[in-house]
């Protein structure tokens, strides 16, 4: 599915969509705190990295690197994990991939799981679910981009928000991944530790090869306009599955541009293995501010 065009801007449709806005965030609230009041305390401390904007924000790679630091094993929902990447979904096959012990499927029965290894106290991490409330979080961590801010400041399905803005002071810490062009009007609340993360694409090819790229993320032209060299561009719906007939036209638009394919590590992932021998991603290299790993230590240490 893509990304609605809308969630960025005040458009007349996403005004149209308010009403219905305001009736799926009443209902849910409702259910929200109905669930909870049976919200399940785990026995190890649980690390939620999460956030209000739907989708594109660059959580996974903030959820790797939280993981590594802490040696800790990820659990995660999955984005229809019965497709082709070995059953899991993208975005747990590129966590896999560096070596973290990934949990895909029901959140709270994977934490009941790790809470019953025995001599295993450490941390968990948990991949979305800030809006879950059947499940304690002892760290909530928010992730925004600040090219995107809070889109055109709507709640789901007239804007990109999950929830309101003020239950961002439910936050632990806020992380915000720089970009060149921030969005305006993006104000965070004050008195929560606001810390900043840099991405940088590394293309897999030299300076001045030509390029044509592709991706079914979030937002794509954020992974477009990364790299350099694109003569051709081409994007598909979030997580989307590529099929024969794609991946042969891809090959055939490459071709006639004389460029090389590229794409991100989350697309490389969904392709077939035969077909991954013959495409490059794009390595997205993620750096936090140093002094958020001084917070979390601490953090961790007074989480009870």
């Amino acid at each position: 599915m893509k990304t609605p065009w809308w969630f960025l801007h005040k458009t007349p449709l996403s005004f149209l969509l308010l009403p219905i806005a305001f009736i799926y965030y009443g209902i849910g609230r409702v259910v929200y705190g109905w669930r909870k009041l049976f919200a399940y305390k785990s026995r190890r401390k649980i690390i939620c990295v999460g956030g209000i904007f739907a989708g594109g924000v660059g959580k996974t790679p903030i959820v790797r690197i939280i993981a590594n630091f802490l040696d800790a094993p990820v659990v995660m929902r999955g984005y229809k994990r019965t497709a082709s990447t070995n059953n899991i979904g993208d975005e747990a096959a590129m966590l896999m991939s560096d070596g973290i012990a990934v949990h895909v499927g029901h959140r709270k029965s994977n934490i009941l799981l790790l809470n019953r290894q025995k001599g295993d106290n450490g941390p968990i991490v948990m991949d979305d679910g800030l809006q879950n409330p059947s499940i304690a979080k002892d760290i909530s961590i928010y992730v925004f981009d600040e090219g995107m801010g809070f889109g055109n400041g709507f709640l789901l399905p007239a804007g990109p928000l999950r929830e309101t803005k003020k239950h961002i002071q439910n936050a632990d810490a806020i992380i915000v991944i720089r970009n060149k062009n921030p969005r305006k009007k993006f104000a965070l609340p004050t008195g929560i530790p606001i810390f900043y993360a840099e991405n940088k694409t590394v293309s897999p090819y030299p300076k001045g090869e030509r390029l044509f790229a592709f991706a079914g993320i979030g937002y794509p032209k954020k992974f477009f306009n990364s790299l350099s060299g694109v003569v051709a561009r081409r994007g598909f719906g979030d997580h989307y599955q590529y099929t024969e007939k794609d991946i042969e036209g891809l090959f055939e638009s490459a071709k006639r541009k004389k460029a090389k394919l590229v794409t991100t590590e989350k697309d490389w992932v969904r392709l077939p293995a035969d077909v991954r021998e013959k495409i490059k991603f794009a390595r997205l290299e993620t750096k936090i501010d140093d002094r958020f790993f001084d917070w979390l230590k601490e953090k961790l240490n007074c989480a009870h």
